[in-house]
């Protein structure tokens, strides 16, 4: 396929997000429905949380070694849907988990797969550029809002089916969407002199850049973990309305669709990938070091747009790095490890921060700021474009 325009990857995108946002967020009042406990639906939730940590490198290592990304991508998405059909049918608690799994499993390397593409296709070619990987990822965002709005249109407290049937079908599609955008090719890069068969997985892991943006990038995306499990919790307890801390938390996610496909890609142009890192870092330090002291509503709400620097900008920022750092071949394995990293901080720091939070309330905050504030001179130093550098180390894996 030679058209290699964003419409395919946005409706990829479009459908893969919506899916995730009918269904994420409402999964354990369905198990609820479903006569669960609250043990076994946090039992089903940090299973799968678990089996997407293993699953996502395992499946998108197989992808690179297939060298069919669009074909795995399809069968995880088609498998996924299926199970959601399942659950439908599932009654038990151990059925209930299986299937929970067995879907965790198949979603896990989806995003990873879909972003191999679409960076290794957004990366300059002869001088230009296809299009801005931004685009897509907020044309992602802006789907898993709308999803998670219509759905909560067609549902009911005692009637979840409609996310079945909405995350059923959106995954159909998405699944059919991998038709639309084009198979990864090996764009010749003036940086990599080894043949595919000498790129290994170690080699990969060698690459000084490559360590330091998993590092970076856990640190960074693993601080939001005390605010994505006790930030709402904090500003109930402080006497904010629900109506108002939806506004807050909608706002953080309009910044970053706003940073993807605006604001972003022209912060990259101006100050580059480590640039862009290194001032994630800063805007984690300052908003977690704020949140911890303040629940004032209108300093809230000048520090919630601050997700798109600390989530949006740093994403483009690491897609950027990778799109000129990791040989085409490797891609999916690039991102599954990119995930797993961020993924296992976020969960050893949500376990953590439940400990935190109730021995010190909101100045279990400063902890994260903390550790945006080692993410930074990592990023700014060692994410510096070191070419020399990365040609040494692939060409003497």
């Amino acid at each position: 396929m030679r058209n290699h325009g964003p419409i395919g990857y946005i409706a990829l995108y479009a459908a893969m997000y919506a899916a995730f946002g009918v269904a994420s967020p409402f999964w354990p009042k369905f198990f609820e429905t479903k006569a669960l406990t609250s043990q076994q639906i946090g039992l089903i939730l940090a299973a799968a949380m678990l089996v997407r940590l293993a699953a996502g490198p395992i499946v998108g290592r197989l992808a690179d070694l297939s060298r069919s990304l669009r074909l795995v991508l399809a069968i995880c998405a088609a498998l996924a849907a299926g199970t959601a059909a399942a659950l439908l049918l599932a009654n038990t608690f151990w059925s209930l988990l299986f299937i929970a799994l067995v879907q965790a499993a198949a979603l896990a390397p989806t995003t990873s797969i879909a972003d191999a593409l679409s960076v290794n296709a957004a990366k300059p070619v002869l001088g230009g550029k296809p299009f801005e990987y931004g685009w897509i990822r907020g044309s992602a965002s802006a789907a898993f809002i709308l999803g998670t709005l219509v759905v909560g249109q067609l549902i009911s407290r005692t009637d979840l089916t409609a996310i079945i049937w909405m995350n059923m079908a959106l995954l159909v599609v998405a699944a059919g969407a991998t038709a639309l955008v084009p198979s990864a090719t090996n764009h010749s890069d003036p940086h990599t002199t080894a043949s595919p068969a000498a790129v290994k997985v170690h080699g990969l892991l060698r690459i000084s850049r490559f360590r330091i943006l998993i590092m970076v990038s856990a640190l960074v995306y693993g601080s939001h973990a005390m605010h994505d499990a006790f930030a709402v919790i904090r500003w109930s307890d402080a006497g904010i309305d629900t109506s108002v801390i939806s506004v807050l938390w909608s706002e953080a996610v309009a910044a970053e669709v706003i940073v993807f496909f605006l604001v972003g890609p022209a912060l990259l142009d101006r100050v580059g990938a480590r640039g862009a890192a290194a001032l994630a870092a800063v805007a984690g330090i300052i908003r977690w070091s704020i949140t911890g002291v303040t629940t004032s509503v209108v300093l809230l709400t000048i520090l919630q747009p601050l997700h798109g620097l600390t989530f949006a900008l740093l994403h483009l920022a690491c897609m950027r790095i990778m799109g000129t750092l990791v040989p085409t071949s490797l891609a999916a394995t690039a991102q599954a490890i990119y995930a797993f990293g961020s993924g296992f901080a976020t969960a050893a720091l949500t376990l953590l921060s439940g400990t935190l939070y109730a021995r010190y309330g909101g100045v279990s905050f400063f902890p994260m700021a903390v550790l945006c504030g080692v993410a930074l001179p990592f990023a700014w130093f060692g994410l510096a474009d070191k070419r020399n550098r990365t040609s040494i180390s692939i060409s003497s894996m």
